[in-house]
């Protein structure tokens, strides 16, 4: 038996899209503003850090306003800790020079050019992301995207590696993103992070279609993590607990920090992608369906000595894609990856979701 966690986080309840709009002009920033306000509150974010959230915010709405043409958009999300992040994503020409633009006192529109710089003053912490646009080249995307993350409290803590459980080693990242279709109350897409001393366990599920009955089948399977002593074993305990209901596809993934490895496997249509310093592996898994007839599930198991960075995906989530799509994205934070991957792969037409980890094996 694993050594039991005193919290498992839920998708359901820990990864929450709580706001998102489309920016189009400075209007957007009204309600914006109305409901980060309201979140914040309920969250007991301070009122000082309140006021930093309103200006990180304005100077996001205005970011995408002048340099996007308002072909952007605006989210709020609650992650686990609980931390709230404030998501300005946009498809405009991109930033040709990042590390320029965020000086004080540069702007490229006869500005006071304090936007990028203050979002990093204001924010607990931030991260950026873009892609420029380029005469000649064929991106999926060019714009950029800024992640403005907050912390309830005083002190600058993650709460993944800060849990009431035994704590993780630094070095492990965890990105989370899971959306109903059509924002839709019920969503069948789930993700479950367990935390102990030396382990990072996730189950990444998929229940069949969308909808309620979706939403029943891949519930209450959270103490699975906890009871069972291996992966497998998990997958094996969720298929009998499946039997009788809408059935779900799912992959199971460990981190084992003292044995230094990483195992994933899996059930179904669900894909999974693990970079490590040279090349982007790309997984597939048995096919069937946990709770009706399915093939036996083999490990992919990935040992020590490198960096790595594991990606696992619903359907939901489009696969036409490459580390060569999105250059330096994978070595930036997991939770601006899982954002960036989830708004712009997402698939409009199914609930979405990606678990994002990455871990130094030495």
């Amino acid at each position: 038996m694993l050594p039991p966690t005193s919290k498992i986080f839920d998708s359901a309840t820990d990864c929450r899209l709580l706001y998102s709009s489309p920016v189009q002009n400075e209007s957007a920033l009204i309600l914006l503003r109305s409901r980060l306000s309201a979140i914040a509150q309920r969250l007991g974010i301070p009122e000082q850090k309140r006021d930093n959230m309103a200006l990180v915010a304005s100077e996001l709405v205005s970011n995408q306003v002048k340099h996007a043409g308002g072909h952007g958009l605006i989210q709020v999300w609650q992650q686990p800790g609980p931390v709230l992040d404030i998501l300005a994503l946009d498809y405009g020409p991109g930033i040709a020079n990042l590390a320029l633009a965020e000086k004080d006192g540069y702007s490229s529109v006869n500005t006071l050019g304090k936007g990028l710089g203050s979002i990093r003053r204001l924010s607990d912490e931030s991260f950026v992301y873009t892609q420029h646009e380029s005469a000649g080249e064929l991106k999926k995307w060019s714009g950029a995207v800024f992640l403005a993350r907050f912390y309830p409290g005083s002190k600058h803590t993650n709460p993944i590696k800060d849990t009431s459980a035994r704590s993780l080693v630094s070095g492990v990242g965890v990105g989370l993103f899971s959306r109903s279709l059509s924002n839709d109350r019920y969503n069948g897409d789930r993700i479950y992070l367990q935390i102990t001393g030396e382990t990072l366990r996730w189950l990444h599920l998929d229940g069949l279609g969308h909808g309620e009955q979706a939403q029943a089948a891949t519930a209450n399977l959270a103490s699975h993590l906890a009871h069972c002593d291996a992966p497998g074993a998990v997958l094996e305990a969720v298929d009998r607990q499946l039997k009788g209901t809408r059935g779900a596809v799912a992959i199971i993934g460990e981190l084992d920090l003292a044995g230094q490895a990483l195992s994933i496997l899996g059930v179904g249509d669900m894909h999974a992608h693990v970079l490590d310093d040279q090349e982007m592996h790309n997984l597939s898994f048995a096919p069937g369906v946990l709770g009706k007839e399915h093939k036996k599930p083999m490990p992919f198991s990935f040992a020590s000595g490198k960096r790595y960075l594991a990606i696992t995906a619903s359907d939901g989530i489009r696969r036409n894609w490459d580390v060569s799509n999105f250059p330096g994205l994978f070595h930036l934070h997991p939770q601006l990856i899982a954002y960036t991957l989830g708004n712009i792969m997402g698939r409009i037409s199914d609930d979405q979701s990606l678990c994002i980890t990455s871990i130094k094996l030495e």
